[in-house]
C-alpha cells in the first residue's frame, strides 16, 4: 500500500522532447554541438532536432499524463530556450518563456502538480564557448541569475524546485568517459575525445556544479520562500554496491564505491564537505570546498530526490595501474553484477 500523500507522476527533459531547436530565439546547448559535430557518437545519429516535438503538441502529452491519473509532471526548463545567449544581462526569449507559462498552466488545469527541473545536462553552448561552461567557476554567477529569473517568473504556481537532475551522470559521461555531451575525456579512455582529462575535469565540473546548487538553494531560501510556499532540493542517482566476499578489503570496497558515487554528492550537500575516502585517495585532484562554501552547502535542500537503476558487486582492487589515473579506477574498486563465492567448497 502506497501512502495516502504518496504523488504519482511522470517526468521529461527539454532536449529528449521539446524539439524545435531553432524556434522561440533558442540558443544551442552542449547536446545540439554534440549531436551535429559528432553524428557518429550518437546510437542512430539523430539529434534533439525535433525529437516528439513537444514543443507544438505540450497540450497532448499533458492530456494523456492526466488520463493516466497523474499527480504531477516533472519537466525541465531548457536554459538557453529563455536565455539564448546563458547570460541574463545579454537578453531573454520572450517566446521560450511564454512557452513554460503555457505548460506550467496546462498542468495545473489538468488537476497536477509542477515539478520544475532547472539544469538537466543541456548547459548553453554560449557559455562553453566563452569559459567553458561547468569547467569554470565563472558559471555558477550565471546559473544563480538563471535560477533567479526561473524563481521570479514561475515561482507563484511551481511549489517544487530541482536543481539539477543527476550530476554524477552528467559529470561521467560527459567528462569522464565522454560518451554524453560535451563529449570531454583522456584520449586514452576513448578515442572519440579530443580534448578532455579524465582524472581532473569530473572533480572540477561536479565541484562547480555543487556550487551552483548551492548559489541557487541559498537565494530562493532568502529571495523567494518567504513569500512563495515552494521547496527547492536536488535530485541525484546511485547504485547500491555489495561487497563481492566476506573480507573486511571488499566491505571497504562497497563503502568506497558509494563514497565515489553517492558520497561525492550527498555529503557536500548535507554535510559540507566531501567523503574522507575521495579525499584521501585524490589529494589534490579534489577542488577544496571553503568554509563559506561548506556553510552554503551544508543542508542545502529541502527534499531530496534519487534515481535508482541497478547494483553491483564490488572488489578491493589496490593493484592498479596509476601511471592512468581516472575517476572510473580512482576509487580502486571493481565493480561487477556477477559474484563468485570465494570459498571452497566440499561435496560428500
Amino acid at each position: 500500500m502506497f501512502p495516502s500523500h504518496f504523488v504519482f507522476g511522470t517526468a521529461t527533459s527539454s532536449y529528449q522532447i521539446e524539439g524545435a531547436a531553432n524556434k522561440s530565439c533558442r540558443g544551442p546547448s552542449i547536446w545540439d554541438r554534440f549531436t551535429h559535430k559528432f553524428p557518429d557518437r550518437i546510437a542512430d545519429g539523430t539529434t534533439g532536432d525535433q525529437a516528439i516535438n513537444s514543443f507544438e503538441f505540450f497540450e497532448d502529452d499533458i492530456n494523456r499524463m492526466k488520463a493516466m491519473n497523474m499527480e504531477a509532471y516533472r519537466f525541465s526548463i531548457s536554459w538557453s530556450r529563455v536565455i539564448p545567449h546563458g547570460k541574463r544581462r545579454r537578453g531573454l526569449s520572450t517566446e521560450g518563456l511564454e512557452f513554460y507559462d503555457k505548460v506550467i498552466d496546462r498542468t495545473i488545469a489538468a488537476g497536477m502538480k509542477p515539478y520544475v527541473t532547472i539544469f538537466h545536462w543541456d548547459t548553453p553552448q554560449a557559455l562553453v564557448d566563452e569559459y567553458g561552461g561547468f569547467l569554470s567557476r565563472n558559471i555558477v554567477d550565471d546559473f544563480r541569475d538563471y535560477a533567479d529569473l526561473l524563481f521570479e517568473r514561475y515561482g507563484d504556481k511551481v511549489e517544487k524546485w530541482i536543481t539539477l537532475n543527476e550530476p554524477w551522470t552528467y559529470v561521467v559521461k560527459g567528462f569522464e568517459e565522454g560518451v554524453f555531451a560535451p563529449g570531454r575525456c583522456s584520449d586514452w579512455v576513448n578515442r572519440a575525445c579530443q580534448a578532455g582529462d579524465s582524472a581532473v575535469e569530473p572533480y572540477r565540473v561536479a565541484h562547480h556544479l555543487l556550487l551552483a546548487h548551492a548559489e541557487a538553494v541559498k537565494l530562493y531560501r532568502e529571495k523567494y520562500k518567504g513569500r512563495k510556499l515552494g521547496e527547492i532540493g536536488i535530485t541525484l542517482v546511485t547504485f547500491w554496491f555489495e561487497p563481492y566476499s566476506d573480507s573486511q578489503a571488499d566491505n571497504d570496497a562497497a563503502e568506497r564505491a558509494m563514497d565515489f558515487m553517492f558520497g561525492w554528492f550527498m555529503n557536500p550537500v548535507t554535510y559540507g564537505h566531501y567523503p574522507r575516502t575521495m579525499k584521501d585517495l585524490l589529494g589534490q585532484r579534489l577542488p577544496e570546498i571553503l568554509a563559506h562554501e561548506a556553510d552554503m552547502l551544508r543542508n542545502s535542500y529541502d527534499f531530496l530526490g534519487l534515481n535508482y537503476y541497478t547494483t553491483y558487486y564490488a572488489k578491493d582492487n589496490p593493484n592498479l595501474n596509476l601511471l592512468k589515473l581516472r575517476y572510473a579506477t580512482d576509487s580502486r574498486v571493481i565493480q561487477t553484477r556477477t559474484y563468485r563465492s570465494m570459498h571452497a567448497c566440499n561435496f560428500d
